[in-house]
C-alpha cells in the first residue's frame, strides 16, 4: 500500500486564515471589487464612482457610491418601487423598468450636482448607441463620470444590468461602455440593431409577449397578466405608459419621502418598560426590603397567637 502524505495537518490549520465575510457568505467579488474602487494616486483621493445595480425578487436597486476607508458611502439611490408614482405600476423588474431606474438615478444624481441642465443626455431614446461627451465650452464642467458595479450578476448580452446602464448613460452620464451586451447585438456582423434595442426602452418585448400569449393559452394570459387586465392596460399602451414615465422622471426626479404611519409607534409605546435610574432602583429595593419585613413581622405574630391558643 503506497504512503499517502497528510497535507492538511496540524501545521497546516494553524496557518489558515478565512477569507472575508462577504466572500464568504457569497455576496462581495473582492477581485473586481479591488479593481473597482482602486484610484490613481495622481487623482488625489478624488471619489472614484460606481453605478450599483443590484435586483431583488420585487425590486431593482441603483444607487452612485463612492468607497472610502470607512466603507461606502451613497451619493444618490433610485428604487423600482418608486416608479408607480410615475406612471409605471406593472413589471417593476423587467428590462424596461431596469432602464427606467438607471434613468431615474441619473437624473437624481445631476439635480443634485447642479448639472442637470447642462448635460441632458438622450431626450427621446431611439436604440443608438451614445456616450455622453464634454461641453465644447471650456469653462464648463466635465459629464459625471461612473463604472458599472454589476456585482455577482450574470454579464450576459440582454442581461437587465445593462438596461439600467443604458438608462443612466441616456441620463445624462458618462458611462465607459460598448454596444456588445445589449439586446439587438449580432456577435457574427459586430453591429447593434438599434429597433430592437429600442423595442426594449419602450417596453416592446413584453407587449410582443403578451399578444403571443393571448393567442396560443388565453387562461394562462389572464392568469400572469391579470393585474394589467385590472387596470385596462393591453400591449398597445405600453409604449405611451413609458414614454410618459420618461418625461415624468426628466421634469421632477427629486425623492419624496412617504408619509408614514406612526399610529403603530404610539400603539407599541404603551407596551414599552422604561429603565429606571439608579436612583429608582435604590428606591425600589428599599420597599422591597420593607414588604419583605413587614411579611415576616405578620408571620411572627401569627405564630404568637397560635401558641397563646393552645
Amino acid at each position: 500500500m503506497p504512503f499517502v502524505k497528510t497535507v492538511k495537518s496540524r501545521a497546516y490549520f494553524s496557518r489558515y486564515q478565512v477569507k472575508y465575510r462577504r466572500r464568504r457568505e457569497g455576496k462581495t467579488d473582492y477581485y473586481a471589487r479591488k479593481r473597482l474602487i482602486s484610484q490613481a494616486k495622481n487623482k488625489y483621493n478624488a471619489p472614484k464612482y460606481r453605478l450599483v445595480v443590484r435586483f431583488t425578487n420585487k425590486n431593482i436597486i441603483v444607487q452612485i457610491a463612492y468607497a472610502r476607508l470607512q466603507g461606502d458611502f451613497i451619493l444618490c439611490a433610485a428604487q423600482s418601487r418608486e416608479l408607480p408614482k410615475f406612471g409605471i405600476e406593472h413589471g417593476l423588474t423587467n428590462w424596461t423598468a431596469a432602464y427606467a431606474t438607471g434613468l431615474l438615478a441619473a437624473r437624481r444624481a445631476l439635480t443634485k450636482l447642479g448639472l442637470a441642465d447642462k448635460y441632458e443626455g438622450t431626450v427621446e431614446p431611439d436604440g443608438e448607441m451614445t456616450l455622453t461627451e464634454a461641453l465644447d465650452d471650456e469653462d464648463a464642467p466635465r459629464p459625471f463620470k461612473c463604472y458599472l458595479d454589476a456585482g455577482l450578476k450574470r454579464t450576459s448580452t440582454g442581461s437587465r444590468v445593462f438596461g439600467a446602464m443604458k438608462g443612466a448613460s441616456d441620463g445624462g452620464l458618462f458611462i465607459p461602455h460598448s454596444e456588445k451586451r445589449f439586446p439587438g447585438y449580432d456577435v457574427e456582423s459586430k453591429t447593434l440593431d438599434a429597433e430592437v434595442l429600442k423595442k426594449y426602452i419602450y417596453g416592446g418585448h413584453v407587449a410582443e409577449y403578451m399578444e403571443s400569449l393571448e393567442e396560443e393559452d388565453d387562461e394562462r394570459f389572464k392568469k400572469q397578466f391579470s393585474t394589467y387586465l385590472a387596470d385596462d392596460i393591453g400591449s398597445e399602451d405600453l409604449e405611451e405608459i413609458y414614454t410618459s414615465a420618461y418625461a415624468a422622471i426628466r421634469e421632477n426626479p427629486t425623492f419624496e419621502p412617504s408619509e408614514k404611519d406612526t399610529d403603530w409607534k404610539a400603539e407599541s409605546l404603551k407596551y414599552k418598560t422604561n429603565r429606571l435610574s439608579r436612583e429608582q432602583r435604590a428606591v425600589r429595593v428599599q420597599e422591597k426590603i420593607k414588604m419583605f419585613q413587614a411579611g415576616a413581622n405578620a408571620a411572627e405574630e401569627e405564630e404568637e397567637e397560635d401558641e397563646d391558643e393552645e
